[in-house]
């Protein structure tokens, strides 16, 4: 996949285009992601995932209508999270709660009052969330992700290399083989958030890859 074809695929600026060839390209031949039809399926979602290959840290940023995504924040506290009348960002104290809240006593993390939540937050390309996702992705990829999660949003190839690892290890290749995207989704969210727009970003990856 030459820079042409990667930038049309991804549909990115240049100067993304140019940051985020190397990284991918190094992670999809790790996990062998080696194929037109894997790459198209495995770019789609993870372009979708980290908001045009922006976003390397989960933002919690929302409304408060927004939050009802998260079943573990009580509705009666979701105008108290959520982004205020005037504010154009919520707090990061306010982010953090909900990211404990949402996240807290699952897959690892420790109860909301640990702080896992927002520790183990999604990071890198794909959003590795939760510390036993970490810890596996740490093992897989030779690094200690535990004590250091932040290392999945600061180093671009650790942040592509992630995303493969997971994609590999779920399954993916295997149903990109057999073109079966909403496989590939559920793999990624198993709640299919997002599948209008993955699917939209899908069919351009497949009209540069694929034709």
């Amino acid at each position: 996949m030459d820079m042409e074809t990667f930038q049309r695929a991804a549909n990115l600026s240049p100067a993304l285009a140019e940051r985020w060839l190397s990284p991918i390209t190094a992670a999809a031949r790790e996990f062998d992601i080696d194929t037109p039809a894997r790459l198209a399926a495995w770019l789609a979602q993870m372009g979708h995932e980290s908001g045009g290959f922006k976003l390397l840290s989960e933002s919690f940023n929302y409304a408060p209508e927004a939050l009802r995504i998260f079943s573990r924040i009580p509705a009666n506290m979701r105008a108290q999270l959520g982004r205020h009348s005037g504010e154009k960002v919520v707090p990061l104290a306010r982010q953090e709660e909900i990211a404990n809240l949402a996240y807290g006593g699952r897959y690892g993390n420790g109860d909301a009052a640990s702080g896992d939540g927002w520790r183990y937050r999604g990071r890198g390309l794909k959003q590795v969330t939760f510390k036993d996702n970490y810890r596996d992705a740490g093992r897989a990829l030779g690094v200690d992700l535990v004590i250091d999660p932040d290392q999945l949003a600061s180093d671009d190839l650790l942040a592509a290399r992630s995303a493969g690892w997971y994609w590999k290890s779920r399954g993916c290749n295997e149903a990109a083989d057999r073109r079966d995207f909403d496989a590939c989704t559920r793999a990624i969210n198993p709640a299919m958030d997002g599948k209008p727009a993955r699917d939209a970003r899908y069919k351009t990856c497949c009209n540069a890859l694929l034709a």
